[in-house]
């Protein structure tokens, strides 16, 4: 049996992609960390993938407009936001455009657990 497909980290801080990364790797959960949103939509175009954690603001391209576009080709990919700016409209929107949780930096670990463990769930997938 293959191993499981990662879950992608999207952020442009390093920082913040090497906590949830260790916080994932001691639940045993492959990752592959992005810093670039290009890069990451290009690896997600030809590589299986369990789950995306953006961010929402990055350079280039915001994190909604990345949720859009996974959404678009790759409905089944599940998809949580992560942001440092608590902004009602900006939650509503990732929430309506297919996002399965949103998390204001820095979250309570376990609540993103739950969600990052519900969203993988095998009955989730399609």
């Amino acid at each position: 049996m293959p191993p499981p497909a990662p879950i992608c980290l999207l952020d442009d801080e390093p920082s913040v992609i090497k906590a949830i990364g260790r916080l994932l790797a001691v639940e045993d959960l492959p990752t592959e960390k992005f810093t670039e949103p290009a890069r990451f939509l290009a690896y997600a175009r030809s590589h299986p993938i369990r789950l995306a954690v953006v961010d929402v603001r990055m350079p280039g391209m915001s994190g909604l407009d990345v949720l859009a576009e996974l959404r678009a080709t790759m409905p089944h990919v599940r998809v949580i936001i992560i942001t440092a700016e608590d902004d009602p409209g900006r939650r509503n929107a990732a929430m309506a455009a297919g996002a399965v949780a949103f998390f204001l930096k820095p979250f309570d670990e376990d609540a993103f657990l739950v969600a990052v463990r519900a969203a993988i769930a095998p009955d989730t997938l399609a």
